[in-house]
């Protein structure tokens, strides 16, 4: 939320490039906030964002990101990025690795402190630490210990006790760790870059009767945009002409085409596969699905996981603790029991290396950068590291019945005829129906037009009789169609064969309807709600993943959900809930579960889904609601992804752990080789440096978690 006094300020966004570390975001963030006309500012290092309240130029925020050579760009503007060789780019960490090799066979030839050896070892400690020592020393000055300060002091310090070679190994180590941790962070954003680029830049549209190439920034609403087959819609827009089918598997993950006619919706980055489309323009590009979806996984890249709070404040007391405890072993034994400087100024040094927070600071971000993006490219969107981590303790799912296990539209399942013929009394049906309000009259009429019968006859005597069902004349004869107790009243005796096919249907959970004259039942109608092919593969796999309880909560009866229940394999099932009563039922599913996820379509589910642990709202693509309302959108309207989340997330929980875990564990072992002398700076340095380049790694593995 943003603080009321930027409310009605200028608020510009700009990209950044030349982040590694979230320390060197903060001093960034802190640089901009002190210029003047800044009235706040906020970095996105997961998205590599700056927003700015207030007025400034680029070349202010580039003099202010300048200790890190930050390059500027407004967030609309393109960025065509310089794919250089790694020489071209690197070529300092290459020459000072050269020096040290050469330094190296120096000492072996005329001895490790020969002025040939040394000479060599400093040009390779200057070549390759240019840079640091800049931003080293400016750190000191304003007494800002950062990663770089604390290996400024530690180089320097060596040099001066006559440990050249130690200064330049740590300086190369040093350097190719900033490089590797560079590369690895851009591979992390990589899956937010990719989905920028999904959608075309421009379009083929006609405006006023002519018809020409726009940008996507000059289309508007109500233009009609042309696509050919084999192209890529520009942006979202309703079908006003042709047919075709079109892969979404960028916006909702879903794998199979799907077929887009007249009156449909489309969305900016799928692919028309087959036929010509006319489609109608209806949000700008800012607005389209695409663009939602890439600024609130940016957003949610921003969003401070538990464990990054964490981290964020055991850096803050951990950095000046290393600082004063170098400081301490460096001096106090030397003054006070009469060590030798060198012996003990080498110790301290070491711990100020081995001490610098690095691996410990980027553990976390890495690996929710990493496992956001990878979600965001499977069609799921996750809307901040907290819910990532939420999802992962998840231990029982509460799911909505209607729209979310089952398909949300009611279809004829059993069509029972006493003595008639099927396809005249299925068009009577369809006759009254089409005058009925009823939920379930859809589902005749959708059956006569599969079955190709046609209803468009007038029926005289139309009345509905509340609560039971309609009745009607058509052919001279007066039908009913409606509930069974509708027939009751209407027959002292209902045919028993009629009787028992109606227990019969009704004991699988589907909703009976009876059509009939005052005098006999002509047929038994059932309809049902279809599960989703999919709810069942589901329910399995959350169960196989640990998942203590799965229940499921609907308005409907209780035979229908019980019986849809007992299909799908769900724990327990329960049936007539009012939106109040589901809302209280999450509550106590949390006193005692603690972690509970509730899966439903985001509109009606609203409530629940905010009371429950983690919210899951279904066919995200399609509605704005679900993106709103929920902590995490499945963009296709299918719960296969769920299963694949709830992976995800687990294996992000994991690793977060494991990083730091491994950050502190190295550290602990390192200080504890310091006192007896057996760590030497390149090895402080290795510890530190290779801790941070394994847990970027680490959290780069949750890039190959697939959808299965």
């Amino acid at each position: 939320m943003e603080p009321s006094t930027q409310q009605g300020e200028d608020k510009n966004i700009y990209r950044v490039q030349g982040f590694t570390c979230t320390n060197c975001a903060g001093i960034f963030e802190k640089n901009v906030k002190s210029l003047p006309g800044v009235l706040d500012a906020q970095v996105n290092f997961g998205a590599a964002k700056i927003t700015v309240f207030g007025s400034t130029t680029v070349e202010e925020l580039e003099k202010a990101g300048a200790f890190e050579n930050l390059k500027i760009t407004p967030e609309k503007q393109r960025v065509i990025e310089k794919n250089e060789p790694f020489w071209k780019t690197n070529w300092n960490v290459l020459v000072s690795a050269l020096l040290l090799a050469a330094g190296y066979i120096l000492g072996e030839l005329y001895g490790e402190g020969s002025t040939g050896s040394s000479l060599v070892y400093a040009a390779s400690i200057v070549t390759g630490g240019y840079e640091l020592f800049q931003k080293g020393i400016k750190n000191l000055f304003r007494l800002q210990f950062d990663m770089n300060t604390l290996m400024t002091v530690a180089i320097i310090g060596a040099a001066a006790i006559g440990e050249w070679g130690e200064g330049a190994t740590v300086v190369i180590l040093f350097a190719i760790s900033e490089v590797l941790e560079r590369y690895s962070m851009e591979k992390a954003r990589q899956s937010i870059h990719s989905l920028m680029d999904i959608a075309p830049k421009e379009a083929l549209i006609r405006r006023s009767g002519t018809e020409l190439i726009a940008s996507v920034d000059d289309i508007v609403a109500g233009d009609v945009m042309i696509v050919k087959p084999g192209q890529k819609l520009a942006m979202d827009g309703i079908v006003i002409k042709g047919s075709s089918t079109l892969n979404q598997s960028a916006i909702t993950g879903e794998s199979m085409p799907v077929a887009k006619t007249i009156g449909d919706d489309v969305f900016a980055g799928t692919l028309n596969e087959e036929g010509l489309l006319e489609v109608k323009v209806i949000k700008t590009v800012e607005d389209t699905t695409i663009s939602k979806i890439i600024h609130l996984v940016e957003e949610a890249q921003a969003e401070r996981a538990p464990s990054q709070a964490f981290v964020d404040r055991f850096a803050k007391y951990y950095t000046p603790a290393i600082v004063v405890s170098a400081l301490l072993i460096a001096v106090i034994p030397p003054l006070a029991f009469g060590g030798a400087w060198g012996e003990w100024i080498y110790k301290g040094l070491a711990l100020l290396v081995v001490g610098c927070p690095c691996a410990l600071v980027i553990s976390t971000p890495v690996s929710i950068v990493t496992a956001i993006g990878n979600a965001a490219k499977h069609g799921v969107l996750i809307k901040g590291g907290i819910h990532l981590e939420e999802a992962g303790r998840i231990s029982a799912v509460a799911f909505d019945k209607t729209g979310t296990l089952t398909k949300g539209v009611p279809q004829v399942t059993d069509f029972v005829s006493f003595g008639g013929d099927p396809h005249e009394l299925l068009k009577i049906a369809a006759v009254l129906e089409k005058g009925s309000q009823h939920p379930l009259a859809s589902a005749i009429l959708r059956k006569a037009e599969e079955e190709q019968v046609d209803y468009n006859e007038a029926v005289d005597d139309f009345s509905s009789i509340t609560g039971k069902g309609v009745k009607g004349s058509f052919g001279g004869q007066m039908y009913y169609i409606g509930s069974p107790k509708l027939f009751s009243e209407l027959h002292t005796a209902v045919d028993p064969e009629a009787v028992r096919s109606i227990k019969e249907l009704q004991n699988q959970g589907k909703t009976v309807m009876v059509l009939g004259t005052q005098y006999a039942v002509l047929a038994v109608i059932a309809v049902a709600d279809e599960i989703r092919d999919s709810s069942k593969n589901v329910i399995q796999k959350l169960h196989e993943l640990g998942i203590k309880k799965t229940i499921m909560l609907t308005g409907d009866n209780k035979a229908t959900a019980d019986a849809i229940g007992k299909r799908l394999g769900i724990a327990e099932v329960n049936a007539e809930l009012l939106p109040q009563d589901k809302l209280a039922y999450i509550k106590t599913l949390r006193s005692k579960y603690g972690n509970v996820a509730m899966v439903g379509d985001g509109v009606n589910d609203a409530p629940a889904l905010a009371a429950s642990t983690v919210g899951i709202a279904m066919g995200g693509a399609g509605t704005d609601t679900a993106l709103e309302t929920a902590d995490i959108a499945l963009m296709g309207d299918d719960l296969s992804k769920l299963p694949y989340t709830m992976s995800l997330s687990r294996r992000t929980l994991a690793i977060i752990k494991q990083n730091i875990a491994f950050s502190l564990g190295i550290k602990v072992v390192a200080l504890l080789l310091i006192l007896p002398g057996w760590l030497t700076l390149w090895m402080a340095i290795f510890a530190d440096m290779g801790a941070t380049l394994i847990v970027t790694l680490n959290g780069l593995r949750l890039l190959r978690v697939h959808d299965k």
